[in-house]
C-alpha cells in the first residue's frame, strides 16, 4: 500500500475533527490535526457535543482526564455521532489504571459504537483480556499486542490499534505490523493522543480501515523520524514533528513506510 493515498484524500478533504479529549494534550491535538490535512474542534460540553458530533467527519474520544462531566458528554456525543453515520475513535487513555477508568472504558465499549480503538499496548492488554500492565496513563508490559489488537477489533467490529515501538493494527481477520517511528516519542507527553488526532482525520476522510489507520500511524511516526534527525532533544522534536508532518510528501512517507500487511 502505498500511504500517500490516504495523506492526499485528508489534505483535498480536510475532515472536521470533534474531539472530547484531555486538557494536557488538548491543543497540541488541535495542531497536530491541522497539520495532518483536517480542520479540529473540542467541545465537551454536552449540549455543544452532540450537535458538534452529529455534523463532523470523524468524533475523537480520549479519557485522559475524565471527569464526570466529560464522561456523559462523551457518551452522548458518542450516540449522535452513530445515529448520523459519524466514526469514533476511541482512546482508552489509562485503562486498567484505576477502577473508575475502567468503568468508563467499558460503558463507553459498551454504549457507543466504535469504528477505531487505539491505545498503547498496557491499555490495549487490559481491555482485550490478553494481558497488560498500565502506570498512570504509560503503558506498563504488555504479553502480545498482536493478540491483543486482534481480540478487540474482532469482539468490537473495529480497526484496533496498538501502538508502541512496533505498532500492530488489526481489523476483520487482517492485520498489519508498522515498524517506523522513533524513541524521542516517548520523551515527550501527549504524542499518543496525537496519534489518536491523526488517525481521526484519516478516519473522517477516508474511512476506518485497516490501510487508513495503518497510514495514519505511519504519517505520524515517518514525521517523528524526520523530526528527530534535526533535533537537539524533546523540545526542538516537538516543535519538529508538527513542521515534519505538515510538510511530509508522497516520496518520504512511501519511500520510509515500513508496513508489513499480514
Amino acid at each position: 500500500m502505498q500511504p500517500s493515498t490516504y495523506m492526499d484524500r485528508v489534505r483535498g478533504s480536510r475532515p472536521l475533527v470533534h474531539h472530547i479529549t484531555n486538557y494536557v494534550t488538548v491543543n497540541d491535538c488541535a495542531n497536530i490535526t491541522i497539520c495532518a490535512g483536517g480542520s479540529p474542534v473540542m467541545a465537551d460540553q454536552e449540549s455543544d457535543a452532540t450537535d458538534i458530533a452529529a455534523v463532523s467527519s470523524c468524533l475523537v474520544i480520549n479519557m485522559g482526564t475524565v471527569n464526570e462531566r466529560t464522561f456523559a458528554s462523551m457518551l452522548a456525543a458518542g450516540k449522535a455521532a452513530n445515529e448520523n453515520g459519524v466514526p469514533v475513535v476511541f482512546d482508552p487513555v489509562g485503562a486498567g489504571a484505576s477502577r473508575y477508568r475502567d468503568r468508563v472504558a467499558s460503558t463507553i465499549l459498551s454504549e457507543v459504537e466504535v469504528a477505531v480503538i487505539k491505545g498503547n499496548a498496557g491499555e490495549m492488554g487490559v481491555l482485550s483480556g490478553v494481558g497488560g500492565e498500565v502506570r498512570g496513563v504509560d503503558s506498563g508490559s504488555a504479553s502480545d499486542p498482536a493478540a491483543s489488537a486482534a481480540k478487540l477489533a474482532s469482539e468490537y467490529g473495529c480497526v484496533a490499534a496498538v501502538t508502541g515501538q512496533t505498532d500492530h493494527v488489526a481489523c476483520g481477520g487482517r492485520s498489519a505490523v508498522l515498524s517506523n517511528g522513533h524513541a524521542l516519542l516517548g520523551s515527550v507527553s501527549g504524542t499518543g493522543c496525537m496519534v489518536s488526532s491523526v488517525v481521526g482525520a484519516y478516519t473522517g476522510a477516508c474511512g476506518a480501515s485497516l490501510e487508513s489507520v495503518s497510514a495514519a500511524v505511519t504519517a505520524f511516526n515517518v514525521a517523528a523520524e524526520l523530526s528527530a534527525e534535526r533535533a537537539g532533544g524533546p523540545g526542538t522534536f516537538k516543535t519538529g514533528l508538527f513542521d515534519a508532518l505538515f510538510n511530509l510528501d508522497a516520496g518520504s512517507i512511501d519511500g520510509r513506510s515500513r508496513i508489513a500487511m499480514r
